[in-house]
């Protein structure tokens, strides 16, 4: 299992977004995962080909991801994966 946390931002859309326990083995499976556990969410995330959108960073182990189209990174039980939707706007 890896750890999921998620900006404070994000709880406006999803109120009852929490940290989460989740068994996957990259990105992508953990985005997947997520969007079922929280409908609607993986649009935050992702775009329509499933790349990271622009002003989203995740975060494993404190290493930005680095493969931003197909999320494949791989992630191994016990890492920290954190979710940060930056804000935007004059």
């Amino acid at each position: 299992m890896v750890s999921v946390q998620f900006t404070a931002h994000l709880k406006r859309w999803f109120p009852d977004l929490v940290p989460q326990e989740i068994d996957a083995p990259d990105v992508a499976s953990l985005v997947r995962e997520l969007e079922g556990r929280f409908p609607g969410l993986a649009g935050y995330i992702v775009d329509e080909r499933g790349s990271l959108r622009q002003h989203v960073n995740i975060f494993v182990n404190r290493e930005m991801l680095q493969d931003r189209e197909a999320l494949g990174d791989p992630l191994s039980p016990g890492d920290e994966v954190h979710v940060f939707q930056a804000l935007s706007g004059g």
